[in-house]
């Protein structure tokens, strides 16, 4: 949707790891007067809704603000409204950033099952609602009265009648003429009528043809209108009954993880407390990316939570108008403020997100939470990008659930819970976290080094099937390496399963990825592509990647649209290859000359 100055994104879902649930949805605006950019999150669309539009209303009085400060033409009166709104502005985030843990304890952060189910009506207004109206809408059409004729003229009418004289009854000669010159007008009107008889009876002849034609298509068009209206009902009724039937399963499914929850089932757990976080209002610039792991051996949830670098907290705690040099200026909280600020937000966060899924665990799932807190930042000596772990806790409910968070010092508190970060974690230092999640996989096997024994004359498409995996897998190790990542590939199978895993140190953003290495002679349709994204969501993957020397079909590449899925071909594959600093080929024509000859 967009108007003149707000532009506004489709809502887009937030899937499960399986993609068969919807666990929130996000939406981006943006204003082009203000230049400025939000994406708002909600469980539901109705709030999301909500709170899109009271940014429009927010957008609107500080657009509106602006458009009267310039009419103003920068008085001194409009630079020190500014200076106030900006100082009430930075006054709202400090105080937001201020009553993070205080936030939550107002807050019921149990999962309402009812209000995760659809509920909504559905949208379209049945069609045979308007049948009436667009009926009236058909212009009936109207008989002209038949026009009569008038009366035939009779001889003894007086018009025709000769005046006779006494003169003329003496003088015969004058009254025969007076009686010629009646009988001829007599005649005259006579054929008069005859012609106006005519002429009327065709005209009312001509008006009942005419109306017999409107009233024949007038109930044509009735006709017509009923019919096409019975067909949209028909249309209506499917389009209604398919929403039903989709919004019923979504319900069960719904219904089913509650079941599976309360039964303690893991990946019912996982999902449910991926819920409760997302659920979790923070600030808009807070990156509320997390990964979770749940054993129900143990009943321990791990938690691999990111936080917000410093760099995104607010610095400005006042805006005044010099009126000498008619500028406004900002005073920022010190460096010193600053870095408080950030470890008090920092413990808060991590007691809040304790404390929410505690809170949540109806189901008595959890006994102990082990929470690792990462931040992603700028090396200020290497001006590389790090990911480091700068605080790390384990604690059990039981003991947890003594605290009264409304009265304790955060940092204090998170000691006493023998929770382990530097003493300044503003520093970023690294600590090794009590409890990270485990990315073993019993089908991972050693890898073989292919990739150095690459050679410009060398046709990968010709390759050994298993050792082309390997390369893919080599080439993928590089490509990650950079952050830290790891690659690796699973026992031969030749089943169109797993070939290789990604593991990218990014709890969030990265993740588990699955890359399937296709050695194809021939276009790839969809067929491998629908593998691979099964594959993704039984996997629990955050995305897909399949790799083949051949190129893919046009429905392969419709199908992996909108889904977490890459497609690599042939010319992709040697790219990566160049880019690394290794040569090759792909004849497809060699290589299905080789495998013939194999096979004969």
């Amino acid at each position: 949707m967009e108007t003149e100055l707000i532009v506004i994104g489709k809502a887009n879902a937030k899937y499960n790891a399986s993609f068969s649930r919807i666990l929130g949805y996000s939406l981006e605006m943006y204003h082009k007067g203000l230049n400025e950019h939000k994406i708002l999150t909600a469980p539901f669309t109705d709030i999301l809704e909500n709170k899109a539009n009271l940014q429009i209303q927010k957008w609107g009085e500080k657009w509106e603000y602006i458009e009267n400060k310039r009419r103003l033409a920068n008085t001194k009166e409009a630079n020190i409204e500014e200076a106030e709104l900006k100082t009430e502005e930075a006054q709202e985030k400090l105080f937001e950033i201020e009553n993070i843990l205080i936030h939550t304890l107002s807050v019921d952060d149990t999962t309402d099952w009812n209000k995760l189910k659809d509920k909504k009506r559905f949208p379209e207004k049945n069609p045979d609602s308007n049948l009436d109206y667009n009926l009236q809408k058909i212009q009936q059409p109207i008989k002209t009265p038949a026009k009569s004729c008038p009366e035939k003229p009779e001889p003894t009418d007086i018009a025709f009648l000769p005046e006779i004289s006494f003169v003329d009854k003496i003088f015969p000669s004058l009254r025969q003429k007076k009686e010629k010159i009646a009988n001829d007008n007599y005649n005259k009107a006579v054929k008069r009528w005859e012609e106006w008889s005519i002429e009327i009876d065709n005209k009312n002849e001509q008006n009942e043809k005419q109306y017999e034609k409107e009233l024949l298509a007038y109930e044509l068009i009735k006709k017509n209108t009923i019919e096409e209206n019975k067909k949209l009902v028909i249309e209506w009724t499917e389009r209604k009954n398919n929403y039903l039937k989709t919004q019923e399963e979504y319900n069960q499914k719904i219904e089913q993880l509650k079941i599976e929850y309360f039964d303690c089932e893991e990946a019912a757990i996982n999902e449910y407390c991926q819920m409760v976080l997302n659920n979790s209002e923070y600030p808009e610039f807070f990156p509320k990316n997390f990964e979770l792991e749940y054993n129900p051996n143990n009943k321990l949830l791990i938690v691999e939570y990111e936080f917000p670098s410093i760099e995104l907290f607010p610095k400005v705690k006042e805006v005044k108008y010099l009126s000498s040099r008619n500028e406004l200026k900002e005073s920022n909280i010190s460096d010193v403020q600053l870095n408080k600020m950030f470890d008090d937000a920092i413990y808060k966060i991590t007691l809040r997100t304790i404390h929410e899924l505690y809170e949540a665990d109806k189901a008595k799932a959890i006994d102990v939470i082990s929470f690792n807190g990462w931040v992603r930042s700028i090396n200020k000596g290497t001006g590389k990008e790090e990911n480091n772990c700068i605080l790390t806790i384990q604690v059990k409910k039981e003991e947890f659930l003594e605290i009264d968070l409304a009265k304790i010092d955060p940092k204090i508190c998170f000691k006493n819970l023998k929770g382990v970060a530097s003493s300044k974690l503003s520093s970023l230092t690294p600590i090794q976290p009590i409890l990270q999640i485990n990315k073993n996989d019993k089908r991972f096997v050693d890898g073989n080094q292919i990739i150095d024994s690459l050679e410009n004359s060398m046709n990968i498409a010709s390759m050994d099937w298993e050792d082309f995996e390997h390369l893919i897998r080599e080439l993928f190790e590089k490509e990650f390496q950079s952050n830290g990542g790891e690659v690796k590939v699973t026992q031969a199978s030749r089943d169109g399963g797993v070939d290789a895993i990604a593991f990218d140190p990014d709890p969030i953003r990265g993740g588990k990825i699955v890359i399937q290495a296709k050695r194809y002679t021939n276009t790839v349709g969809v067929s491998a592509v629908r593998d691979l994204y099964g594959t993704l969501m039984n996997e629990g993957a955050t995305k897909g990647i399949l790799v083949s020397t051949a190129d893919y079909g046009p429905d392969a590449y419709d199908f992996a649209k909108g889904k977490p899925i890459t497609l690599l071909s042939g010319s992709n594959l040697l790219f990566l290859l160049e880019k690394h600093g290794y040569h090759a080929k792909i004849d497809l024509r060699e290589a299905k000359r080789i495998f013939n000859e194999q096979k004969n």
